[in-house]
């Protein structure tokens, strides 16, 4: 009886067992590998990475960096007219009437009728499309307060 055999000789043997073992020597590597991977405890893992503390930046040297000038060590009195911004107008084209939404002193906005006191002595008198006059009981208007142009306004 005749058998049927692959091989041709003694060289081919020879690189099915080496390729054999290569390949076994691989499969053993990763799973050496995955086990210790996995095995490991705690103490294999990377210490945590120290806090950051926080950039404590210089403003003055910061304005001065970005071509600022310096301003001086006390500020000067601020005029009355800085104590009031002007954020919204509803103005009443042919009553006269309406309202205006002012700061005062950096306090949180609140809306004026016209003819309603806005601060002690001071009394809002006006108002137009765009601005707000504001002056004392009875009297000239002492200051007018204007809203700033849209940005849109700008580019016509």
């Amino acid at each position: 009886m005749r058998s049927l055999s692959f091989n041709r000789g003694q060289g081919s043997a020879m690189g099915v067992k080496l390729t054999t073992l290569l390949l076994w020597a691989a499969a053993a590597g990763v799973t050496v590998f995955w086990g210790l991977r996995f095995a490991g405890g705690s103490e294999a893992q990377m210490p945590p990475p120290p806090a950051v503390q926080p950039v404590q930046v210089n403003a003055q040297a910061m304005a001065k960096a970005l071509g600022a000038e310096a301003l001086p060590a006390a500020p000067a009195a601020a005029p009355v007219v800085s104590r009031y911004a002007l954020l919204g107008v509803l103005a009443g084209h042919d009553s006269g009437g309406g309202a205006a939404v002012i700061t005062v002193a950096g306090k949180p906005a609140k809306a004026f009728r016209v003819g309603e006191s806005v601060e002690e002595g001071v009394v809002l008198q006006s108002l137009a499309a765009r601005e707000a006059r504001l002056g004392p009981t009875g009297g000239p208007a002492a200051m007018v307060l204007q809203l700033p142009k849209p940005p849109m306004a700008a580019f016509r």
